[in-house]
């Protein structure tokens, strides 16, 4: 069984940053691969990024490049994912999910999931 537990969102202006926090705990092959999922209201829950926990390997979408950074720290068993350049558009509720393989953004291919933390972008 696997933990997540995510942290950091609040509210910023447009063109504000945030650093959001996914600790993870429990068997570590069903969280080799950590993916960000957003959901907005009245939309699909999407992928934002992914990464490898052995590796480092990393995924972002397209309407997040180059403005969302994930990393991790093994020591903390933690997991971040760094927004910069923030739009309304990236409001949504953020959940961190786990799973063994990397399955690009099929939400229905991760088995475990954190609570979600919410991001507001006014």
């Amino acid at each position: 069984h696997v933990q997540l537990v995510e942290s950091g969102g609040g509210s910023v202006q447009a063109g504000g940053s945030l650093r959001l926090s996914c600790v993870t705990s429990g068997d570590f092959y069903g969280r080799r691969c950590i993916v960000w999922f957003r959901q907005a209201p009245g939309k699909e829950r999407g992928g934002v990024a992914g990464i490898w926990n052995a590796g480092g390997k990393k995924y972002y979408s397209g309407s997040v490049k180059g403005r969302f950074t994930i990393s991790l720290d093994n020591h903390k068993n933690t997991v971040y994912l760094q927004m910069n350049s923030l739009k309304p558009d990236d409001t949504a509720i953020y959940y961190c999910a786990a799973g063994e393989l990397w399955s690009n953004f099929d939400r229905w291919a991760y088995k475990y999931w954190g609570q979600g933390t919410q991001v507001t972008v006014s």
